[in-house]
């Protein structure tokens, strides 16, 4: 398991003797999924001509420096990754549904290509529930669970690394310490 992270460049330097450091800032996606979602998030993405991870893993055996991207030399390669995530997850976005929910709460999803005029009987009440795109509570992607688990977090990534290019922080990878 690897944990994007990114800090300002003078984090980076050795602390000078008698000078003042700035209170130490950070910044990591909002990631807190298993590995295995981070892996498949991470698939048929590239970065440097490399797959992320193993551009990461061959960062760890290198040891030294864990510096996945630096400003501004790898900015164009990693803004390319970020579109790249963000693509992936609206190619495996799954199928588009209008969202009916009944009066006790039962939520259910029909898919637009599908949808017709009609009325249902409820699972849980009983009651008639009409699947009228008009009277729709909203338009939703139907998904596996951890496809959408692996999407959302394609976008946190890619949401992140476009704000660390933006702020010029490096980002860097680590191998959180296990207890």
């Amino acid at each position: 398991m690897i944990r994007f992270v990114a800090v300002p460049a003078w984090q980076l330097e050795p602390p000078v003797k008698g000078k003042a450091q700035p209170a130490p800032e950070r910044l990591e996606p909002p990631l807190h999924e298993s590995p295995e979602v981070l892996v498949e998030a991470l698939a048929r993405s590239e970065f440097r001509g490399e797959n992320p991870l193993e551009y990461a893993d061959a960062l760890f055996a290198r040891g030294g420096s864990t510096v996945f991207a630096k400003p501004p030399q790898d900015l164009p390669a990693l803004l390319r990754l970020a579109d790249q995530l963000v693509l992936l997850a609206r190619q495996e976005a799954g199928e588009r549904a209008r969202a009916f929910v009944c009066e006790c709460g039962t939520r259910y999803a029909v898919p637009v290509a599908l949808l017709r005029p009609v009325a249902i009987p409820c699972e849980r009440c009983g009651r008639s529930l009409e699947l009228d795109a008009t009277k729709s509570d909203g338009e939703e992607s139907i998904a596996e669970p951890f496809q959408g688990r692996v999407n959302a977090c394609r976008k946190a990534l890619s949401d992140f690394f476009r704000e660390a290019m933006a702020r010029g922080w490096p980002v860097l990878v680590e191998r959180p310490s296990t207890p």
